[in-house]
């Protein structure tokens, strides 16, 4: 045998639910110097607390493999290879593209160059004031401490009476759960909803990271494609031909990452009726800019909702977010919550309750320049022959057409970056369906927007 790690030291070993102690090098070459039919039935050895799991030859331990060859009946060679067990789970899942993107621009930035960005979702406006100001009153007032693993009170009453001014319906406290951010959220539901192999529809486009989500809880995602042609839009008829009998539950965004197109009020009822639980991505609410959003809510109880700060309020950095389910799944949800991640931000959250009852006046502001840039970005990419065939009224997303050139969505977007200095979104990012599309974010200033599409146009007019 070879051994060549320094970290072994004394400790025990466990055969078959056992554990004689001993010097660790002998108990280990003692389990380890076994024929292969030995090793066959008992599958597995315990090592100074980890488990050595047998399999088709090898033998694992921790991060660190042990490969095994059996000669004859009664011996066998082990050495240490270095390289690191990875998961299949982590393994397997997709890059976020989009952060791809953003991670080289930032590093053109810090080597001197001028970027544009319009590849990322993120509000460049400030915190408004007011909720800045009540953090600070909490940090000053010692409410530094772990809060109720759902969240405080307090702001959870504050959401349900947002959803009751906004869309009329009713929601108890005990119903919310609060997380630091949508993404825990929808980690909860997917986690107290979904068994290896349960399946969950999502349009195509979609949001780039919901396969990831579903696919890491070893649920499968079942893919709808809308089309541009049609406002994006969702048809009951299509996601009823995907259904199966796995099919756990249907996912809707409206406004849409990344159309930024609204799911209208009979789409919604058609989607409700099937009868499926819906789980509704509604981030984006308040950043509608033509007729209004709904909430799922206003259509079933068979619902699920996800929603935060970070959009409409331009908080992304403050991490804070939260989920509507039926009662009977919020303790499934709170205790993972308890054992992953305890409760959100305390400080944050008080934050969140002046965003509800006192920021409406920034949000209004905010949404009015994002309409603004919303029409400068439209009209600009048609100019530049970037078709746009419905006009996107949400969130601050434009798609543009290029399935006229001869390159994938992923190799412009890289070329647009190095060659033009903006970053944009590759469409494949959203999914196979979104290939032969850029997103672009009108999410920065019109100065900015103005000049990075002028760039781009110089750019396509060169190719």
């Amino acid at each position: 045998m070879v051994f060549t790690n320094k970290s072994w030291r004394s400790g025990r070993i466990d055969s078959n639910c056992l554990s004689p102690k001993g010097e660790f090098w002998n108990r280990l070459e003692q389990a380890l110097d076994l024929s292969k039919s030995t090793l066959d039935k008992r599958k597995s050895v315990y090592a100074v607390g980890y488990k050595l799991k047998y399999e088709r030859g090898n033998i694992f331990l921790n991060r660190r493999r042990f490969l095994t060859t059996c000669c004859g009946e009664s011996q066998s060679k082990t050495e240490l290879l270095e390289e690191p067990m990875i998961s299949r789970r982590t393994s397997e899942i997709s890059p976020f593209i989009v952060m791809d993107v953003l991670e080289k621009a930032q590093e053109m930035e810090r080597a001197g160059e001028d970027v544009i960005h319009l590849e990322v979702g993120e509000p460049d406006f400030d915190t408004p004031l007011c909720i800045k100001e009540a953090c600070d009153r909490a940090i000053k007032d010692g409410k530094t401490h772990y809060t109720h693993s759902l969240g405080l009170f307090e702001l959870r009453e504050a959401i349900c009476e947002y959803y009751f001014t906004k869309y009329d319906v009713t929601v108890s406290p005990d119903q919310v759960i609060v997380t630091s951010g949508t993404s825990p959220a929808l980690f909860l539901i997917f986690s107290a909803m979904l068994e290896k192999g349960d399946e969950v529809i999502i349009s195509d486009p979609h949001y780039a990271c919901y396969p990831n989500f579903i696919s890491i809880l070893d649920g499968v995602p079942v893919s709808v494609n809308v089309y541009e042609e049609e406002g994006f839009q969702y048809t009951s008829q299509a996601i009823e031909e995907k259904i199966g009998a796995g099919t756990k539950a249907i996912m809707i965004n409206s406004p849409s990452n990344p159309t930024g197109n609204l799911l209208d009020k009979e789409r919604i009822t058609e989607i409700a009726s099937i009868g499926l639980p819906v789980i509704s991505d509604e981030i984006y609410h308040g950043l509608v800019y033509e007729d209004s959003e709904h909430s799922i809510l206003e259509f079933t109880d068979n619902a699920f909702v996800l929603n935060g700060f970070s959009k409409q309020f331009a908080m992304t950095g403050w991490r804070l977010g939260y989920l509507i389910a039926p009662e009977e799944y919020i303790r499934p949800m709170q205790k993972v919550q308890q054992n992953l991640f305890i409760s959100a931000n305390s400080f944050v959250q008080w934050g969140g309750v002046a965003a509800l009852r006192e920021a409406e006046a920034d949000v209004i502001r905010m949404r009015e320049m994002f309409n603004k840039r919303r029409k400068f970005m439209i009209q600009r990419l048609r100019e530049m022959g970037l078709g746009i065939a419905v006009e996107p009224t949400g969130a601050f997303y434009v798609l543009g057409n290029i399935k006229k050139y001869p390159t994938s969505s992923y190799e412009m977007a890289f070329d647009i970056l190095k060659r033009a200095k903006v970053g944009v979104a590759p469409g494949i990012d959203f999914g196979k369906n979104c290939e032969g599309y850029l997103r672009f974010s009108y999410a920065n200033s019109l100065e900015n927007i103005e000049k990075g599409l002028l760039r781009i146009e110089n750019y396509l007019k060169e190719l």
